[in-house]
């Protein structure tokens, strides 16, 4: 196992392969994220003419072409979600090893897809080398407090069966780690900013259903498989919070948003080249240090 890697992407790409005939039963909450992030196309005034969409899982490429985006591509880690999303150019490939020219997009979307990419920062890296100079990248992922009620059912369930603890569900990034990200990554006007969307089930076996469907099963490399799901899922789902309408899991987003540079862009100013101090701008009056209004 490359030290390097959490997730097993052979795995995701089985799963993905499985919930190609499944991901119609959660298209309601992959159409909801969907829209609240292509939202923000609604912010600019620049019309895209060659978009790329990452793991959409035949949801995101319908809502660009009817937004009026004319060459749309899509590509998934597996061949059969592809094909199961129906009409339009796609291609099979791996977001760790993008297979596109430079410049060869002037928008780029990956809506709830990149959580499971191990390199993500060299996935970023990738993504804007794609896009060409002002192209912009749209992405939504799963961010630190999703399902966390769930991660420590799991876990109390999993140490009450062996005396351990192993990841369960996938680590989340924080907030405050996305601007970086796009910053190191080489993107312009890098912004992070956090969407809840609430979900509610009755059971907690749906919830499972659905990550099941989605494509979204476990498939952290140092997940202990000796406790098998059967055994694992009903000591944690009796344990799970319920609320007035039963299991109410808060799905957390972090909506990336960042630009391919190009000098028609807004510019920092250079350190030292302000014309105006800030206290003539606020009225006040500059004193040196240690000095008291009284002299």
């Amino acid at each position: 196992m490359n030290a390097m890697n959490i997730f097993d992407r052979a795995l995701v790409r089985r799963r993905r392969d499985r919930a190609a005939g499944t991901v119609a039963r959660v298209a309601p909450v992959l159409e909801d994220c969907a829209d609240r992030l292509l939202d923000r196309l609604d912010d600019t005034t620049r019309r895209f003419t060659r978009a790329l969409d990452l793991g959409g899982r035949g949801v995101v490429a319908p809502k660009l072409r009817a937004r009026g985006v004319p060459f749309v591509v899509s590509m998934d880690l597996s061949a059969d979600m592809l094909r199961a999303g129906g009409e339009g150019l796609a291609v099979a490939g791996d977001e760790e090893f993008l297979p596109f020219a430079p410049g060869s997009f002037d928008l780029i979307v990956a809506s709830v897809s990149l959580h499971w990419v191990n390199d993500l920062p060299g996935a970023l890296v990738q993504i804007r080398r794609a896009l060409a100079p002002d192209g912009l990248f749209l992405a939504s992922l799963p961010a630190l407090g999703t399902l966390q009620p769930l991660r420590e059912a799991l876990g109390q369930a999993e140490v009450a069966l062996r005396g351990g603890v192993s990841p369960r569900v996938s680590p989340f990034p924080e907030l405050r780690d996305g601007a970086g990200l796009l910053q190191r990554a080489g993107f312009a006007l890098p912004v992070a900013d956090l969407e809840n969307v609430a979900l509610a089930y009755r059971t907690a076996l749906g919830l499972f259903a659905d990550l099941r469907a989605a494509g979204e099963a476990n498939a952290v490399l140092a997940a202990d498989r000796r406790v098998p799901p059967r055994a694992l899922l009903p000591m944690a789902a009796a344990s799970l919070p319920k609320g007035p309408e039963g299991i109410d899991p808060v799905l957390r987003l972090m909506v990336l948003t960042g630009w391919s540079p190009h000098e028609s862009q807004q510019q920092p100013a250079r350190p030292g080249s302000a014309t105006h101090r800030l206290a003539d701008a606020l009225g006040t009056v500059e004193r040196k240090t240690g000095e008291t209004p009284f002299g």
